[in-house]
């Protein structure tokens, strides 16, 4: 069984299907990636696995258990965890303190002992920060944790938000658009990372347009066009795929999937 499961997922907005019949599953420790032009319905079919969205049909199941209608609050214990394409990043916070943040999903203390400063406050935020320390090297950003977060470069936050997904211990990482707006370096810097998490076990499911990435990276590619699924399969398959490459890759497309010889 795939650690994640999606089956006949589509939602429609205003008579228009934004997402329509797709399935396809993720492996435990494997790179899935999710192309397509803009308006294929990426972003939407992440909105709708993550809890975001409230599906319109079809079913999605984590580890063996449907979690079609849950919220994301709920499915962050459970092991799911994501990005943004557009950065959700305090600038004004230390980097340290960001990556902290990450760790309130995992917080069961009451309002109570909050309020009156008990000593198992005291234990979870002394824990919450050793682990952001610990998740911050894991990035390779220990070195600025106390720096203030809007001064980092563009790809040292992708890096922390990675690093913030990471607080729950997540069996499942749902990257959007990580090396979007991204350095020649910067992108070789988020793949390594990457490639470093699923070799760990935990299971990636990537949307990224950067095609010599996904190509690089990935263990298995879904090609979305107008919402619906046209293709999938390993990478050297879909960069083959006439289907993929004439409806919505182009001769520019082509040329990026072919990049890696």
């Amino acid at each position: 069984m795939s650690l994640l499961d999606v089956s006949g997922l589509g939602i429609t907005f205003g008579g228009l299907k934004a997402v329509d019949d797709v399935s396809f599953a993720v492996p435990a420790g494997e790179i899935v990636s999710v192309i397509g032009p803009n308006g294929a319905g990426k972003t939407t079919l992440f909105n709708m696995i993550s809890g975001v969205y409230l599906p319109g049909r079809g079913t999605v199941h984590l580890n063996g258990v449907e979690i079609t209608d849950q919220t994301p609050d709920k499915l962050a214990p459970m092991g799911l965890a994501r990005t943004f394409q557009n950065l959700q990043i305090f600038h004004e916070m230390s980097v340290l303190d960001n990556a902290v943040a990450g760790f309130h999903l995992r917080e069961r203390g009451s309002v109570w002992a909050d309020l009156l400063g008990l000593p198992s406050v005291r234990r979870r935020a002394a824990f919450a920060r050793d682990g952001a320390m610990k998740l911050l090297e894991r990035v390779r950003l220990g070195d600025l944790a106390e720096e203030e977060a809007g001064n980092l470069s563009y790809g040292q936050l992708k890096r922390l938000e990675i690093a913030r997904a990471l607080a729950v211990d997540p069996k499942i990482l749902l990257l959007d658009e990580p090396a979007a707006g991204c350095n020649a370096v910067e992108t070789e810097e988020i793949d390594a990372l990457i490639a470093e998490l699923a070799g760990e076990g935990i299971a990636i499911l990537l949307v990224e347009h950067d095609m010599k990435l996904v190509m690089k990276i990935s263990n298995h590619v879904v090609v979305l066009d107008q919402g619906r699924k046209i293709a999938e399969g390993p990478p050297d398959q879909v960069s083959q795929n006439p289907e993929v490459i004439a409806a919505y890759l182009g001769a520019d497309g082509e040329e990026a999937l072919h990049a890696q010889g």
